[in-house]
């Protein structure tokens, strides 16, 4: 469950985060993992995505940065300084790099990357002491779905 003293503003975690899982299902049907992201600005989904790296054989077609770059477009600016990006699987160090840099205020994310998560699981770049910029992090929500999500991936595999 998400500390309330951590959160930034009163947004909608759960029906966010259900949107985030729901892209994730349309990635499981087109063989992409499922992982998913959605950028939120004012309690509006502005962009959506998921995985693109098999089908676009590019290796940095992650669910955040996909997201990151529609939401980016949409609003036409390269920052995101008021955006919560909410994403089923915790990001790697490439998607985390790309959340500071676009100066992204939040980050919600369902369940952690034992492996490769730069949220807080591997290594904590999110918040890290050294560096200028910092996003605010919640997790944890609607992880139970999220895992069922992956364990059914698993086991297709």
């Amino acid at each position: 469950m998400p500390n309330p003293a951590c959160m930034i503003r009163a947004v909608n975690y759960e029906l966010f985060m259900g949107e985030a899982l729901a892209e994730a299902r349309n990635a499981i049907s087109v063989g992409e993992r499922p992982n998913a992201a959605v950028a939120v600005v004012d309690e509006a989904m502005v962009a959506r995505a998921h995985d693109r790296v098999l089908e676009s054989d590019d290796p940095t077609a992650h669910a955040v940065i996909v997201a990151l770059r529609e939401a980016a477009r949409k609003l036409g600016r390269e920052r995101l300084a008021d955006a919560t990006i909410f994403t089923t699987v915790e990001p790697c160090v490439m998607c985390v790099g790309a959340l500071l840099e676009s100066d992204v205020a939040a980050l919600v994310f369902a369940l952690p990357h034992r492996t490769e998560g730069a949220a807080g699981s591997v290594i904590q770049l999110a918040q890290h002491p050294n560096l200028q910029r910092r996003i605010q992090i919640v997790s944890g929500i609607r992880r139970d779905e999220a895992q069922e999500l992956l364990a059914g991936t698993t086991a297709m595999a």
